[in-house]
């Protein structure tokens, strides 16, 4: 009987590639084993940007150490086929901890950092992680059922288009259950040296929602404007966790208005 064939983490370009732009990693939140939800949070970006999302499928069940390791071998890559001045390292909820991870191990790779309602908070908050303990124990059932009931926490329903709503429902309800309990496991167990990112010079800017209603967002925020020398903060008043799939939120534009885009 043949083995079962894993795939791999990799990288996808949401747009036609543009070689002369600055390379911008952008690693998405624990729910994204899709794609449709990465097409909505980069959209816009590649007026300036050489996009890459990193994608990793469901099937993977890899360590916050070989997620890092993979996502440091891609952006050399990419690096290696065009050799880019400036590179930034964009991250959101799961991926703003897989992001400090990176930084943690090669902060030389990058020039600039975003962090999107960075959820290296979760350990923080007791109720969740109550919840993941006890999420291996959750019948098949309820867990499509949860699926669906965690969408108001996650987003600002009033806030996203009817698309963008079914994009972020197939996102959290796609992942098979053992894949998102070993996603809560990585961030029960997630811990980063703060030491050695407080020795990051490069510019850091913290995007924080207010009306986040899953972490502590905007309290995060403030935490890690402590940690990096060289940040800073935006905070969107009315945004919910899921912040980039809403309306009236642009990534590129709020790169725009915080001058943080390389000219």
């Amino acid at each position: 009987m043949p083995s079962k064939i894993h795939s791999h983490p990799y990288f996808l370009t949401p747009e036609l590639s543009n070689s002369n732009y600055p390379l911008f990693v952008f690693l998405p939140g624990m729910d994204e084993t899709g794609k449709e939800l990465m097409y909505i949070q980069t959209a816009g970006l590649e007026a300036a940007f050489d996009v890459r999302c990193f994608v990793i499928p469901p099937d993977v069940l890899t360590s916050w150490d070989e997620m890092t390791e993979k996502v440091a071998t891609l952006t050399k890559i990419e690096l290696e086929k065009v050799p880019q001045s400036h590179v930034y390292l964009c991250g959101e909820s799961f991926g703003g901890c897989l992001a400090l991870k990176v930084l943690e191990k090669c902060p030389q790779l990058f020039t600039k950092i975003i962090l999107i309602n960075s959820a290296s908070s979760f350990h923080r908050v007791p109720w969740l992680n109550l919840g993941s303990l006890l999420f291996p124990y959750t019948p098949q059932l309820f867990y499509k059922i949860s699926s669906f009931l965690s969408l108001p926490f996650l987003a600002n329903l009033s806030r996203i288009s009817p698309t963008a709503r079914l994009a972020l429902s197939k996102s959290t309800s796609s992942a098979p259950q053992e894949t998102a309990n070993q996603r809560l496991s990585l961030m029960r167990e997630f811990d980063v040296d703060e030491n050695k990112l407080s020795q990051i010079t490069q510019p850091v800017l913290l995007i924080a929602s207010r009306d986040d209603r899953l972490l502590p967002s905007e309290a995060e925020a403030k935490h890690l404007n402590n940690i990096f020398p060289n940040s800073q903060t935006i905070t969107l008043p009315h945004s919910g966790h899921a912040c980039l799939v809403e309306r009236d939120i642009n990534l590129y534009k709020i790169l725009l208005s915080a001058n943080f885009i390389v000219a």
